[in-house]
């Protein structure tokens, strides 16, 4: 999920490069995210779930596999909606290139847990109100507008 824990490849002298994959999962008028664990250097912050590509796997497998960790809810159909990118500086001063690949996917089975141990600590839905209210990871409101279109 958070850029401060996946493997990620180097990149030279610039940084470092991440390549991530995230779900927009609506229920009704609701938004599936999670928040940031401990773990990160943004703890506290909400994120759609998903994160870091394992070696092999493809972005759609990936993000129905982070869905599956972070929240406890089975993802179907995933459908690529845009590539978001954006750099940034960890703590540490070592930059970071994300290339995020946003996907609108369906639930279809599961019932919602929070991870234990993970890079998030809790899963929930919130509605348009509650999500101006809260601390969101920057691309969240631009991948919210993908998958308005």
């Amino acid at each position: 999920m958070d850029d401060d824990v996946d493997e990620i490849e180097p990149a030279g002298d610039a940084g470092v490069v991440r390549v991530a994959a995230y779900a927009v999962c609506r229920r009704g008028s609701t938004i599936l995210l999670v928040r940031a664990s401990k773990r990160t250097e943004v703890e506290g912050t909400w994120f759609l779930p998903g994160g870091g590509l394992e070696w092999g796997e493809t972005p759609a497998d990936a993000v129905v596999r982070e869905m599956r960790e972070e929240t406890g809810l089975v993802a179907a159909s995933p459908r690529l909606l845009g590539v978001l990118t954006d750099v940034r500086a960890r703590s540490s001063g070592q930059r970071v290139f994300s290339v995020r690949l946003i996907y609108e996917v369906r639930e279809v089975d599961g019932e919602i847990r929070h991870e234990t141990g993970g890079t998030s600590d809790e899963a929930r839905w919130h509605d348009a109100a509650t999500l101006a209210t809260l601390p969101l990871a920057g691309y969240v409101n631009a991948a919210l507008a993908l998958s308005e279109k």
